[in-house]
């Protein structure tokens, strides 16, 4: 068999020592890594204004944010063949669905559709005697029946939607890069 060493192969191997080179790192973070830096902080903007160390919320923000950049980058400068490319393109739409169904809180309106509105009444207040009030509930059986439903049907859409959300993020997310 017989091996030959092409120019184009040199010049590779010189084009990669020059990028590992502390001259080309240095070039590099003014060239590149600090206008990517302030582009990040850009396109972040609302989720770091946003930030507290207590509020998960923001760990949910940042991953919707970083799925619509990677899903209008993949879907409009991907440079897969669209069999491969278009079945994660798909999960990431609907992970960035599940994702604004869980900002937006939408659980009590969906529920609501499925099995008719809630039935509230208006609030109402007795006077006790120490001058304080008490809540007077003025609800029927079958309207508090009803309620229950709805919210428990809320809460199922949620806890449905919150595990596939993971599952996509954990098996089919992750699964790409592994």
């Amino acid at each position: 068999m017989d091996v030959q060493i092409t120019d184009s192969f040199t010049k590779s191997l010189k084009r990669l020592m020059w990028h590992e080179s502390g001259v080309y790192k240095f070039y590099a973070l003014f060239r590149y890594d600090i206008a990517h830096f302030l582009k990040n902080i850009w396109r972040f903007r609302k989720e770091l204004w946003s930030h507290a160390w207590w509020d998960y919320r923001f760990t949910l923000n940042m991953l919707e944010r970083s799925l619509t950049i990677m899903e209008k980058g993949m879907s409009e400068k991907g440079m897969e063949v669209s069999e491969s490319r278009e079945p994660k393109v798909m999960k990431m739409r609907r992970a960035l669905e599940l994702l604004k169904n869980s900002r937006e809180d939408n659980f009590i309106d969906r529920a609501e559709q499925e099995l008719g509105e809630l039935k509230l009444s208006e609030w109402q207040f007795e006077l006790l005697e120490n001058g304080n009030h008490k809540l007077i509930d003025d609800e029927s059986e079958k309207d508090k029946k009803h309620n229950r439903k709805v919210y428990q049907r809320a809460r199922q859409i949620e806890e449905k939607e919150w595990k596939e959300l993971w599952k996509i993020v954990d098996k089919d997310l992750r699964g790409w890069w592994d």
